[in-house]
């Protein structure tokens, strides 16, 4: 694919290093960091195109931050680029939920990691926060769309309202107001707004011209190979071991999660918990949740959690092989089933949504679904800053309500001091996100030291 941005591929490789390396904190974070790193430092591309990709990747199952690096690695550099970004996006999350499930499956106990991450998690906060200021004030740029991002949320976080339904309730106002003219769903802007002035360009204009044919070939071609690489090794395990080895069931079973994870972990982990405990007898009760904080204090999608699930439950059903043989192998293949599926939606589907950027009726319904991102990020981020900052959570349920709210008596105070000084040193002190993170990986370290967490 030739390019006409400058950037080489070799440097592309650092960056997507860097991201990968920096991609804690849930969705949110990772999106967070992703938009610090490429619309505002890099200027790789425009708000306007990240958010259509953000939009896009939203609408689809899988961990969408994930697909979202795939996407613009795509646009940067076609196929190849866009298995560099993601790859490199899981590949620490791979290694670390890998080594992680070693010292659980043989020792039983994990909570130095999340001393280790302590002060990290605080950091991503302020980081977070700034993500959902920053795209807030230039993808709401209308009342409408401000009321979009505001019922989207309420229905998120007070009503429980299932993702993929606000996300399509949400694209179909859209497509209804710019099929009807409406002002605030305008194709201009966001919101029908003019971009802001103060924003420079970036390297992959808005207005550059469509990919060429022989591009969107070589993504369909991609696709068709992801395809295969998917369904192939589950076919050969369940003809090669039979359905009712582990490791065929494991690659059976999370090859139907790749399908209907909409939303993001969170929409898919009871349902999972609930299979591996009771129908399939990999995990003990209790300990999805020490894979999720597994996930949660290390780099790579939540979603990554699913290895730590196949990893136990090949290693508890290991058969003929050893126990951490069977279960790096059942670990593995849980991993490659679940991702594989993420750069075949986005081969797949990129190349058509990119040649509809200039529909109006399209950017109406992506526009709107924008303003709703907008809500969904800040649910996510108050979701982590409640499970970050309190040890219990109070859970409201009655009269169509579903609401989280923090035990106020359990509030980490020293999570608390991080979060606060990571937030003054960004928005007061404009202070660098590797500095702010450095510093509160720094103090968290020191905290644990002095045995005061």
């Amino acid at each position: 694919m030739q390019t006409t941005h400058g950037v080489t591929l070799a440097e592309a490789l650092r960056v997507w290093l860097r991201v990968s390396a920096l991609s804690f904190g849930g969705p949110a974070g990772q999106i967070a960091v992703m938009h610090r790193i490429l619309v505002d430092e890099k200027r790789w591309i425009s708000e306007k195109r990240f958010l259509h990709a953000l939009n896009y990747c939203m609408l689809l199952p899988g961990p969408e931050a994930q697909q979202l690096a795939t996407y613009i690695g795509w646009l940067m550099h076609g196929v190849q680029g866009g298995v560099i970004a993601g790859g490199l996006f899981i590949l620490p999350g791979i290694i670390a939920i890998m080594g992680l499930s070693y010292i659980y499956a043989l020792f039983g106990s994990v909570g130095f990691v999340s001393a280790l991450f302590f002060g990290l998690k605080s950091a991503v906060l302020a980081i977070v926060l700034q993500a959902v200021v920053r795209v807030g004030k230039r993808a709401l740029k209308s009342p409408l769309m401000q009321g979009l991002a505001a019922l989207a949320f309420v229905a998120l976080f007070v009503f429980g309202v299932p993702f993929p339904l606000i996300i399509l309730a949400a694209a179909l106002i859209g497509f209804a107001g710019a099929t009807w003219g409406h002002p605030a769903f305008a194709a201009n802007g966001h919101g029908g707004a003019t971009p802001d002035e103060d924003e420079a360009p970036s390297l992959l204009g808005d207005n550059e011209a469509e990919q060429n044919e022989s591009v969107r070939a070589s993504a369909l071609r991609a696709a068709f190979v992801c395809l295969l690489l998917w369904l192939v090794p589950v076919a050969a395990l369940i003809i090669g071991l039979g359905q009712q080895h582990v490791l065929a069931q494991i690659a059976l079973f999370f090859s139907k999660m790749a399908i209907v994870t909409f939303g993001g972990a969170y929409a898919v982990l009871a349902y999972v918990a609930q299979q591996a405990v009771d129908h399939y007898h990999w995990l003990k009760p209790g300990e999805m949740l020490d894979g999720l904080g597994m996930a949660e204090t290390t780099p790579g999608p939540l979603v990554m959690v699913l290895q730590f699930v196949g990893f136990m439950g090949a290693f508890r059903a290991n058969g003929a092989l050893s126990p951490l043989l069977a279960g790096t192998l059942g670990g593995l293949i849980a991993t490659w089933v679940t991702f594989t599926p993420c750069f075949l939606w986005i081969f797949l589907g990129a190349p058509f949504i990119e040649r509809l950027r200039d529909n109006k009726a399209l950017a109406g319904a992506l526009s709107a679904i924008t303003a709703a991102v907008v809500g969904v990020i800040l649910n996510l981020a108050i979701w982590f800053a409640i499970h970050t900052l309190f040890a219990r959570v109070i859970t409201f349920e009655s009269w169509g309500l579903h609401l989280e709210a923090p035990d106020l008596a359990s509030a980490n105070l020293w999570a608390l001091v991080l979060a606060g000084g990571a937030a003054a040193a960004i928005f007061r002190f404009k202070a660098g996100m590797l500095q702010t993170l450095a510093a509160c990986s720094a103090g968290g370290v020191g905290l644990y030291l002095a045995g005061l967490i």
